[in-house]
Parts: C-alpha cells; sequence; structure tokens
C-alpha cells in the first residue's frame, strides 16, 4: 500500500500540538481535562450584542446563509458545474467539520463570527500534510478562531482546542488559514458605523430602564426654615434620614411629616427623543443590510427575500468562498478546474400553485428532465426511463417517428 497507516501519521499535522492528530489519550488524560457546564466552543458574542435586537439580526443572517451549500467541485472548460470532489473540505462544508460541528453549523459559526468581530479565521485544524510547508494537504477538520493580533506574514487566532476542551491562542502563517473580512465591515464594524451607533443607543436605553426598575421614590422635601449653616444642612439630613427610617421600617410603607412640610414628587415621566433615534437608526441600518421588518418576522414575499439574498446573504457567502478556494484549493488544483461554488435552491421559496406551472415550463422546454423536477419537490425519482430524458412529453413518440419518417422519405426524394 502506497498510504500505509505509518506514512499517514508521519506527515499528518495538527495546528495545536503540531503532531499526530490521531494521538489517542493514555492514562484517562481525556478525563481529567478541562471540564465546562457550557458549551465551550460555542460563539460568544461581545460589545453587550447578546442584549440588543442585534443579535437577532446576526441569527438570522447566519441561519440563511447556512442553508445555502458551498461544495468543492469540479467544471468543465466554460466554468460549468459537472460534479463533486470527494475530498476533506467538501467533507468538513457539507458534513462534519469537526468534532462538535456539522458542516452547516460551522458556517453558521463562522458567518455569526464575521459579523460580530468584522474579521473571522478558518482555522484547519488537522491536516494529511504540515500547511506551514506545502500547499498541498487535505483538511480534515477545521474550526473558527479570532484575529488577536496581526503580523506581515503570521497572525495569532484565538481557536477552541477540543482536545484540552479550552480556547488556545496560537501563531500561524497567513497562507496556512482562510482570513475573511466582513463585506459589510463599513456599515457593522466600523466605530462610528450604523450599527455601532444602534448598539450604544440600545445600550444607553437599557441603562435608563435599569435605573427606572430600581425603587426610588425621587422626591424633593421642603423644610419650613432655610439651610444656610451646617447646623441646618445636619438637621434636614437628619430629617431625610428619619423619613427613610419609616418607610424602610413601616409594613405598608407609611411615614409621617410635620404639618409646615412639603413634600413634591418628581417619578413623571420626562420626555426624550431616545426611542425616536433608535427607530431611526434602525430603519437606516436595515435598509443599508438590505434587510426588512418582514424578512425578520418571516412574512417577505418571493421578491423581497431575492432582494434579501442578493445584496446581504451572496456578498458575505461570496467572501467565504473565495477565500476557502484561495487559501485552500492548490495551484495545482485550480488549475485542474477545481473550485469553490455555492448552490442555493432557486424553488425554496417558490409557492405550490406557481411550482406546477414552473415545473410545465422547466420540462416543456426540456431545461430538466421529470426526475430532476420530482428531486427538486422532494419526490423520489420515477423507474421510468423516459424520466430521465428531457424530452416534451406534449408531443407524442407517434408523432415524432411520422415526422422523422416524413423527413427521410423527402430526402430520399431529393437525394434522387
Amino acid at each position: 500500500m502506497a498510504n500505509t497507516f505509518g506514512k499517514r501519521l508521519k506527515h499528518a499535522w495538527n495546528a495545536f500540538v503540531d503532531k499526530d492528530p490521531f494521538e489517542t489519550y493514555t492514562n484517562g488524560s481525556e478525563y481529567t481535562s478541562y471540564t465546562s457546564s457550557l458549551r465551550p466552543d460555542r460563539p460568544r458574542m461581545s460589545g453587550g450584542n447578546e442584549r440588543s435586537i442585534i443579535a437577532a439580526i446576526y441569527n438570522r443572517i447566519a441561519i440563511d446563509a447556512a442553508a445555502i451549500e458551498i461544495k468543492h467541485v469540479k467544471l468543465d472548460q466554460n466554468d460549468r458545474f459537472i460534479g463533486v470532489v470527494n475530498s476533506g473540505i467538501n467533507t468538513c462544508l457539507s458534513i462534519e467539520a469537526n468534532v462538535d460541528q456539522t458542516g452547516r453549523a460551522f458556517i453558521q459559526d463562522a458567518v455569526m463570527s464575521m459579523l460580530d468581530e468584522g474579521c473571522v479565521a478558518l482555522v484547519p485544524i488537522d491536516t494529511k500534510i504540515d500547511p506551514t510547508c506545502s500547499t498541498t494537504y487535505k483538511i480534515e477538520t477545521i474550526r473558527t478562531g479570532k484575529v488577536l493580533q496581526w503580523r506581515p506574514n503570521t497572525v495569532q487566532v484565538r481557536v477552541y482546542n477540543d482536545r484540552k476542551g479550552i480556547k488556545e491562542d496560537i501563531y500561524l502563517p497567513k497562507k496556512a488559514l482562510g482570513i475573511v473580512e466582513n463585506p459589510l465591515y463599513a456599515v457593522m464594524n466600523e466605530p462610528n458605523s450604523t450599527l455601532q451607533r444602534l448598539i450604544s443607543k440600545l445600550n444607553l436605553l437599557d441603562s435608563i430602564d435599569a435605573q427606572s426598575g430600581f425603587a426610588k421614590l425621587d422626591i424633593i422635601m421642603q423644610l419650613p426654615y432655610v439651610i444656610k449653616t451646617d447646623a441646618r444642612r445636619k438637621e434636614a439630613e437628619d430629617r431625610i434620614a428619619s423619613i427613610e427610617s419609616q418607610l424602610s421600617g413601616s409594613k405598608y410603607g407609611v411615614a409621617y411629616t410635620d404639618g409646615t412640610e412639603k413634600i413634591t414628587q418628581l417619578n413623571r415621566p420626562l420626555s426624550n427623543n431616545l426611542m425616536t433615534q433608535i427607530e431611526y437608526l434602525t430603519s437606516m441600518l436595515y435598509s443599508q443590510l438590505g434587510i426588512t421588518q418582514t424578512v425578520l418576522d418571516g412574512t417577505a414575499d418571493e421578491q423581497t427575500m431575492l432582494n434579501y439574498y442578493n445584496r446581504t446573504i451572496e456578498p458575505i457567502l461570496s467572501s467565504l468562498s473565495d477565500e476557502m478556494k484561495r487559501k485552500f484549493l492548490s495551484k495545482t488544483a485550480r488549475s485542474q478546474r477545481q473550485s469553490i461554488k455555492l448552490f442555493r435552491d432557486p424553488f425554496r421559496l417558490t409557492p405550490v400553485n406557481s411550482l406546477a406551472e414552473i415545473s410545465d415550463k422547466l420540462t416543456r422546454n426540456e431545461i430538466l428532465s421529470s426526475n430532476e423536477v420530482r428531486q427538486l419537490i422532494g419526490m423520489k425519482p420515477s423507474s421510468d426511463p423516459k424520466a430521465d430524458e428531457l424530452r416534451n412529453s406534449n408531443i407524442s413518440e407517434a408523432k415524432d417517428d411520422n415526422v422523422n419518417k416524413e423527413v427521410n422519405v423527402e430526402k430520399g426524394k431529393t437525394n434522387g
């Protein structure tokens, strides 16, 4: 055997230990490592985003982006898709990215981290050959990482180590991992961008709501004497402390005052334009991201969703696929017309009453076969050989045979 087990262990590489990734845990070290009641590899949002509507926007975009398939494919001379390449990166994107994530969960994690941090690192963890020494290597597991430091040729990334159960900071060359910047960085991650201003306003609104929720009376008490000396000021403070003691020690919160003292209540609602500013920034953010409220609540029509996919989802996934094609496919693979492509089901949002008409047009014009249409709508393929043919079912086969015979007869007469 050319690719023996010993040879595989010799050339195997791991991002954390730089040795055999198939090393087994001995002496119970797996059970004595770091443990957590929460999932440690789950992405945590920064800047208080999890407490605002920003988390809902991030989550919606990440879910919709993960619903689109990314595959390692083979192309023909005209850059047309002809088949899927059975490779390690295709397995990571479609089946299992690592021991904790499926391919879809990995894409969702990458998109959410990219939107929150502005940049995400796609770190190959286990490979057949050291990627720092060769551009031809097979990726077996991959994870998302956070870029901490930038250097001319290397970066420091924080990535989850599934062997220890904690996140570690490691240095890797830029050529050995994918670094994807958020294409909407100017709108979402710049210090004075629309999203950051909205987050600031939302945090300010949360702090005001927290203050208004405290058990405060907010009153002013007018005493029957002028407070200009220290003695009078001390007497006023003692009077306030006496009322506070009465209220806190009373079962029903009742206190008494002198007949000459006057109390004015201040906890009336105050008007400000904070909510108006938040609504304005939210609508501006939606327009700049290509999102509407109907997209978030699931009532958007087909045209709105098409605009959302083209303006928001497609740039994000294209940046991911382009970086993976640039870093994870060698020059030899690209010269062999291998690529990373996006595949979105165009009939996902099509209503049932329109699907029959579309299917009829596609089969009648010999664009799709009957079995291909059945596969799109989730039905099993038919065993009839005609179901795999590109033909117009509205034209009978007998008629086609008669037409062919007449054509042959006319050609014979012409030749004669």
